[in-house]
């Protein structure tokens, strides 16, 4: 192989390292505009005022319908790693009974917390059945009057009668 051939071969090898090594980075949730979201003043903001300036929340309490929250997550994938959160932003603004802004809580990445999720099943109603039950299960349940006989046509019982 001639030096000029190494050459590119090896800055070409180089550039797809470079590129492999550059993270991916993608926003989720809320984008805040030009005004952050601290600017919220309580007693003075209503929920019109707050929805003129800042859109509609990325979610509303559930039990609490007087509390909106804006979320913002960025998060960062390198090659073919799972992709990790390098930044979240919180904002809760609560409401009272008016419609007046009362609070304004900021949480970031830092004082999130682990949610341990219950991977368990949800039991359903009745007995388990074993195989055995679930194949022989309806023996012996079908009435003897509807085996067999004149009255029935051919296709089931929810058909015509013979007169």
């Amino acid at each position: 192989m001639s030096p000029r051939r190494i050459a590119v071969i090896g800055v070409a090898a180089a550039a797809i390292a470079a590129t492999a090594c550059t993270p991916i980075v993608r926003r989720h949730g809320y984008v805040p505009e030009s005004e952050p979201l601290s600017a919220i003043t309580p007693e003075e903001d209503t929920r019109t005022t707050v929805l003129a300036r800042y859109g509609n929340p990325s979610t509303r309490g559930v039990f609490e319908e007087d509390t909106w929250y804006y979320v913002t997550d960025v998060r960062e994938q390198l090659g073919y790693f799972q992709p990790q959160s390098s930044a979240r932003s919180v904002v809760v603004v609560r409401f009272n009974d008016d419609g007046v802004v009362s609070a304004v809580e900021s949480y970031d990445l830092e004082s999130a917390r682990e949610v341990a999720f219950n991977d368990r099943e949800t039991p359903t109603r009745g007995r388990e059945l074993s195989i055995i039950e679930q194949l022989l299960g309806n023996v012996g349940r079908t009435p003897i009057d509807r085996i067999g006989g004149q009255d029935n046509l051919p296709g089931g019982a929810g058909g015509p009668r013979r007169e």
